[in-house]
């Protein structure tokens, strides 16, 4: 179109000139094949991965802001790191006010379906943890001596305390029973313990 003749020789010319160039720098290249190959695939390898770095650190710096923002409001985040920091252990100290300390070993509530149907049933279930082995002070399953007294102040104070929660023992044993689950598992107790 704009090009006359002349200028396509020239172009053609210089073009010609530069092919035998190159291929004449192609042919007196000693190296093997391979070993030419090798080194435009490291070269290129290497451009491919100065690239990827690049991009990964220009990604990086553009999304610090908003990605540590939605990784600390994010609920499970929150959940992890607050099961992940908990003490494994917590200590009692004899003579000292450990009542924090019943308030932060709570058991978790049952759930409304576990619900056992007799007294005995929901003593297994929570109650002899402590009273089986006398865990933090709880008066175990026979021992005449220390139920005597709390069964001489009558069902209705034991029923109270049970339900309440009472010294270590959390309110209705740390469960979300109905009182009257609690109320039968006391008088299977108290009928262990006469």
């Amino acid at each position: 179109m704009f090009l006359d003749g002349r200028i396509t020789a020239i172009l053609f010319r210089y073009w010609s000139n530069f092919s035998i160039i190159f291929q004449r720098v192609t042919v007196s290249q000693n190296d093997s094949s391979d070993t030419q190959f090798f080194n435009s695939f490291s070269l290129v390898l290497g451009l491919l991965i100065a690239i990827a770095i690049v991009l990964f650190a220009f990604a990086r710096s553009v999304g610090a802001d908003v990605q540590q923002r939605n990784v600390l409001e994010d609920p499970l985040s929150i959940q992890n790191v607050e099961v992940n920091t908990k003490p494994f252990a917590l200590l009692a100290v004899a003579g000292h006010d450990n009542s924090a300390l019943v308030a932060a070993t709570k058991p978790a509530a049952a759930p409304a379906a576990d619900v056992p149907a007799t007294g005995e049933l929901a003593f297994q279930q929570v109650c002899s943890a402590c009273h089986s082995t006398g865990v933090n002070g709880a008066p175990k399953i026979g021992d005449h001596a220390a139920w005597g007294p709390r069964i001489a102040q009558g069902k209705e104070t034991l029923y109270a305390h049970a339900i309440g929660g009472k010294g270590n023992m959390p309110a209705k044993g740390g469960t979300n029973w109905p009182d009257d689950t609690i109320r039968k598992t006391v008088d299977y107790m108290v009928s262990l313990n006469k």
